[in-house]
């Protein structure tokens, strides 16, 4: 070390300090520090990066570029200064600049192997990958290594996989890509299983199977090690695309008999039903733990057959005998449910009372007690009492019973729940209790209970028992998942933003469990809330396109050729994911919402934003829905499961929602960049093209957001309805039955007419003047409507008995934006008519005392407008403190729990506490939404004139 030392270079160990002070997070030091230096030594390039740096993590962005830029024209090629050039360019996501860096250190160092493979790596971050092609070959007659050769050979091959034509691909690129294989092959200088992956991609590729296969069963085959039978499974692939069934059926038969999998075996129906019926007797002989596989094999054989109407199933046997046969063998395994699950539809209806029969035969229950129950004695008789209970649920068994029948079963799953718990005793916090699941499936007929009886108690007893499971099984996900989805259904989000947290959601699962919470996130009026959920997606999709890069980066280190297409394939899918455009523009939304003409103007919140009217970012025609429809557990019958076709109009009515949000974004867009200083007519000709562009795209964007509203209507008028455990509706339905779309696109319509009075002026515009007053009365009258539909308690008790309208919290919520969006055109409007008023007042100060001093119609319409939009919101912050005054007087505490079905004292506890929750989250919705309106209120006072 004290050699090293000795030989350290003196810059190194100057820049050391700056280099701790970012590592540590402490930015502003890190700046005093580089001054310092850059004092004593002007000439240290990376200090000043280093600088450039800190002043990026301190918001300063503008100045860090001008500095890093001044270091870049430099053309520096000294391995500090390009380093951390690149962390700065990755930090401000500019990595194209990254490549110009190394463009010029490679000219200026051109045998320096290190500059040469990070040019390469700075061509893959930006995905070009012709000059990867390009600066893989320079690399290679630099430093002539194979892994070098390969990935200009790869980047041929994603040249291929890119290519808008597939032509192009197949004659140029695949080929091309074959021949440089080839002539490493031929000089025997394939060193690498990965480069036989690689070759074997091309082949495959191009459709070059039986060359494919003669590779993979060649000398070049045996470096295909890495997996567990590649060779083989790679010898398959090809059996099956080149339709050699012999070989294909051979090879299945060896990999069958050693793995007992699952494997694609063509052969004749006698011969298949021989051999599962073989491999069952063998498995029954084995004194050692049996496999499910040949079991699960013959019930698979038995579906297939009947697909085919082939008779030779009944030498199979009947499929209510093997199912049992299968229960007694692995029915005390968690996965029993699953495996039976999917061929329960092999049983008539007529048996599956039977069948639930059968299997409570093999279940060694103890003697009935007190309570009318008999208990398993172990967790493995406990696995199969509750294997039985999903089954009948699955049949839908469970579904027949009766309101009493039900309650009896809660009644009986309860029971075996808390029994349970005394085989946990000894689980860890992190780890489930084997009594779980009978807590979830009380859940479960609870829900039966409420959707079809409508009796809110039983929700309320539901979310108690979830509560109570939560508190013995605090890492139980399903529990956290299910608990989210009813308070998002009764309109509290309070408490789900810490469930969600809790979860401790991982990488692309905000893509496919995010939208349980950002569905609700906006429409609950729990503003800082939503901010919070959406900033958990966004944060994994910005930083996705940084991620992939590195994990592009790191295949190529490694020679995972296979894999590259793969991170593409997925960033791209990302990057088209609908929850993705969801969340992105709802965050816009809302930030407007809450900020604009508050903390700073319309415009100025849309120049943050980056929002251009003209452009539409979102992928329409590519559209990827990412979201888990079957995240939370469900053991409904068939009938009653998610289909496609909910899956079908989920996405369509999800889209169509987007559109309207979307164009609304662009529509306020727009309505920004019309606010500006008017100027006179008949002025620079430059102006009023600008101006009449700007009113083409509001008039553009308003005649989509008219056909979108159409197609909403069409959507909303099938009443789609998903299972209770399927994907939530979207706001469409409601946002039009409450009148928020049309009244804000009417608004917004009021905007081009006003743009035409300020071109045509008060003189000759009585007609326009009347149409404009026309619109603010309307607009009245709707918003007057709109609050109308707020009216009613959101939570009040009824005969002991607590009742929610969450849908009255939402409509309030479309209520506040849709107020937000008319107050921003009255201050559009107060821009246009102030400077028109000025102007008339001038004029009449040059006309005789007994010439006509009337107010224009328009300039008084306004002001009645915008004394009739104080009245709206003053009654609806009227409203709102109502409804906090009443929830504020509401005492739980005189509620009457577990009516009809009694109840505990631990578990009506647990119900109480979930009350609160719901109760104080209404309350936090009703605060934020009053804050809102107040703020919204001051700002009409600075519109009237």
């Amino acid at each position: 070390m004290a050699a090293r030392g000795h030989v350290q270079d003196p810059n190194d160990r100057r820049l050391r300090p700056i280099y701790d002070y970012l590592d540590n997070g402490n930015n502003k030091m890190a700046i005093q520090q580089a001054d310092k230096l850059l004092k004593k030594h002007k000439d240290l390039h990376c200090a000043k990066v280093l600088k450039a740096i800190g002043l990026q993590r301190t918001g300063k962005q503008d100045e860090a570029f001008s500095l890093a830029q001044e270091v870049a024209t430099l053309e520096p090629t000294d391995d500090n200064s390009l380093q951390a050039l690149t962390i700065l360019y990755r930090e401000m996501h500019r990595p194209e600049l990254v490549t110009k860096l190394y463009e010029a250190a490679v000219k200026k160092v051109p045998l320096s192997e290190e500059y040469h493979s990070h040019l390469f790596m700075a061509y893959a971050r930006v995905g070009e990958y012709k000059k990867m092609q390009q600066a893989g070959m320079a690399l290679y007659k630099t430093v002539p290594k194979n892994p070098y050769y390969f990935w200009s050979v790869m980047s041929l091959v994603m040249q291929a996989i890119s290519a808008q034509d597939e032509k192009l691909a197949q004659t140029m690129f695949l080929p091309l890509a074959e021949r440089m294989v080839e002539k490493m092959v031929k000089e025997e200088k394939i060193e690498a299983e990965a480069e036989v992956q690689l070759y074997f991609m091309i082949l495959e590729r191009l459709g070059k199977y039986v060359e494919a296969l003669d590779m993979v069963r060649g000398p070049l085959g045996e470096k295909l090690t890495s997996e567990l039978q590649s060779r083989e499974n790679k010898c398959m692939m090809m059996y099956q695309r080149l339709q050699l069934w012999p070989e294909c059926n051979a090879l299945s038969y060896k990999l069958l008999l050693k793995n007992c999998v699952e494997g694609p075996v063509h052969t004749t129906v006698a011969e298949a039903v021989k051999f599962v019926v073989d491999r069952m007797e063998e498995e029954d002989k084995k004194d050692s733990r049996p496999l499910r596989g040949p079991y699960m094999a013959c019930l698979e054989l038995i579906h297939r057959l009947r697909q085919r109407g082939c008779p030779d199933e009944e030498e199979l046997g009947d499929p209510l005998e093997l199912m049992l046969q299968f229960f007694g063998k692995f029915g005390d395994k968690p996965c029993c449910i699953t495996d039976l699950k999917i061929y329960l539809h092999l049983l008539p209806p007529e048996q599956h009372t039977q069948f639930e029969n059968r299997l409570g035969e093999l279940v060694p229950l103890g003697e009935v007690g007190e309570d009318g129950f008999g208990f398993p004695g172990d967790t493995k008789a406990l696995q199969r009492h509750l294997c039985v209970c999903q089954l009948s649920r699955v049949l839908g068994l469970q579904h027949t019973l009766d309101t009493e029948g039900k309650l009896c079963l809660i009644t009986e799953l309860k029971a075996h729940y808390h029994y349970g718990l005394q085989f946990g005793k000894s689980c860890l916090k992190t780890e489930l209790q084997f009594s779980d699941t009978y807590c979830l499936m009380v859940a479960h007929v609870y829900i039966d209970l409420w959707t079809e009886t409508g009796d809110e108690n039983m929700l309320w007893q539901c979310l108690g028992v979830l509560e109570e499971g939560l508190s013995y099984s605090p890492s139980n996900a399903q529990f956290k998942l299910l608990l989210l989805l009813l308070f998002c259904r009764l309109g509290a989000f309070q408490p789900v933003v810490d469930l969600y947290s809790s979860l401790d959601a991982k990488h692309v699962q905000h893509d496919t469990i995010g939208y349980l919470l950002t569905r609700y996130a906006g429409s609950l009026g729990q503003f800082a809330a939503a901010s919070q959920s959406y900033n958990f997606s966004l944060r994994f999709f910005h930083s996705n396109q940084k991620d992939t890069s590195e994990y592009i980066i790191q295949a190529y280190k490694y020679g995972a050729f296979e894999k590259i297409p793969e991170f593409i394939a997925f960033r791209t899918r990302l990057n088209q994911s609908l929850h993705f455009a969801q969340v992105r523009t709802e965050r816009m939304l809302l930030d407007l919402y809450t900020e604009a003409d508050i903390t700073s103007s319309l415009e100025e919140s849309v120049k943050a934003m980056g929002l251009c009217p003209e452009e539409d970012d979102i992928p329409w025609d590519n559209m990827r829905d990412n979201r888990d429809l079957t995240v939370l557990f469900s053991w409904d019958p068939k009938d009653r499961e998610l289909t496609e076709e909910h899956r079908r109009l989920s996405l369509e009515e999800e889209s169509v929602w987007l559109k309207v949000r979307s164009l609304t974004l662009r529509l306020l867009a727009s309505l920004a960049l019309l606010g500006h200083a008017p100027s006179k007519r008949n002025s620079d000709k430059t102006n009023e093209n600008g101006v009449s562009a700007k009113s083409s795209t509001l008039q553009t964007l308003l005649s989509q957001l008219d056909l979108t509203l159409q197609t909403a209507a069409q959507i909303t008028e099938k009443q789609t309805q998903y299972p209770f455990l399927g994907p939530p509706s979207s706001r469409l339905a409601s946002a039009l039955s409450s009148g928020s779309c049309h009244c804000q696109a009417s608004a917004l319509q009021l905007s081009l007419t006003l743009q035409e009075l300020e071109t045509t002026g008060l003189d000759d515009s009585s007609e326009l003047q009347t149409q404009i007053c026309n619109s603010f009365k309307s607009l009245i009258v709707q918003l007057q409507e709109l609050l109308s539909r707020c009216k009613g308690d959101v939570l009040e008790m009824k005969d002991s008995r607590l009742m929610t309208q969450p849908s009255l919290l939402e409509t309030l919520v479309f209520f506040v934006e849709t107020v937000c969006v008319v107050l921003w055109v009255a201050s559009y409007s107060a821009s246009v008519l102030r400077p028109l008023k000025s102007s008339l007042q001038k004029k009449k100060k040059k006309k005789t005392k007994d010439s006509s001093t009337a107010m224009p119609v328009v300039l008084s319409g306004f002001q009645e407008w915008t004394g009739s939009l104080q009245g709206i919101v003053t009654q609806a912050l009227d409203h709102v403190k109502g409804q906090e005054a009443s929830l504020t007087a509401l005492k739980l505490a005189a509620l009457t729990l577990g009516v009809g079905h009694a109840q505990t004292q631990e578990e009506c506890g647990f119900t109480r506490a979930a009350m609160d929750k719901v109760q104080t989250s209404y309350l936090g919705s009703l605060q934020e939404l009053g804050d809102l309106l107040r703020k919204r209120a001051d700002s009409l006072k600075s519109l009237k004139f």
